[in-house]
């Protein structure tokens, strides 16, 4: 990944950074993986991370 600085403006480029690091999930991740988890919590975290998924998908689909 690269952030290019334009006119010195250091506050905007770590902005960009932080948003694109974000969308990648590195944030969520680390948080993740602050703690130890429990297999069985783990999977059920997956199982709920994927509804979640699933909703927001037919929520588009059926808008439109």
């Amino acid at each position: 990944m690269e952030i290019r600085v334009v006119n010195n403006n250091v506050e905007k480029a770590l902005r960009v950074a932080k948003k694109k690091l974000a969308a990648d999930g590195l944030f969520r991740e680390l948080k993740r993986r602050r703690f130890y988890e429990k297999p069985s919590v783990k999977k059920k975290a997956k199982e709920r991370e994927a509804a979640r998924r699933r909703q927001k998908w037919l929520a588009k689909r059926t808008f439109r």
